[in-house]
């Protein structure tokens, strides 16, 4: 009886040891306090997101310029940088600078392949988010309990 005690006190020790090592893990991969930061635009509803590095590369935030048709002069962005919001209004995130991205809205006329042609939108050249757009959204509009 007294070796099974001894044996049940050992684990008990071990175990609470690898939970505190856990638990400092699970706090030094917290992420940082200051991971978005959002600036209202004016008076829209629309909101500056700004990333810290680390939020961005969990992220895994990918853009790409957009692009004019040369025979068409229309403006083509890929098909996954677009976003649809509950009323069907078509967006998509641009970045103006590192870290920083703002929601733009834009109007599809047709997909052809992977691409979106659109009538209104960011001018050719402007970035737009590829990868890591719905996150943003999630971020800047509340979905998920982010702010």
């Amino acid at each position: 009886m007294k070796r099974s005690t001894i044996s049940f006190a050992i684990v008990l020790m071990i175990a609470s040891v690898l939970l505190a090592a856990c638990g400092q893990e699970a706090a030094e991969a917290a992420p940082d306090a200051e991971a978005v930061t959002l600036t209202e635009i004016g008076e829209s509803d629309l909101q500056r997101v700004t990333l810290s590095e680390s939020a961005a590369g969990r992220l895994g935030i990918e853009t790409i310029a957009v692009t004019e048709d040369a025979e068409s002069g229309q403006l083509l962005i890929p098909y996954s940088a677009l976003l649809y919001d509950a009323s069907g209004a078509t967006w998509t995130y641009t970045s103006p600078e590192s870290l920083v991205f703002i929601r733009a809205q834009v109007e599809v006329e047709s997909i052809d392949g992977g691409f979106a042609r659109l009538t209104s939108g960011p001018d050719a050249g402007t970035m737009v988010v590829t990868v890591g757009a719905a996150e943003l959204w999630g971020a800047e509009t509340g979905v998920g309990g982010g702010h």
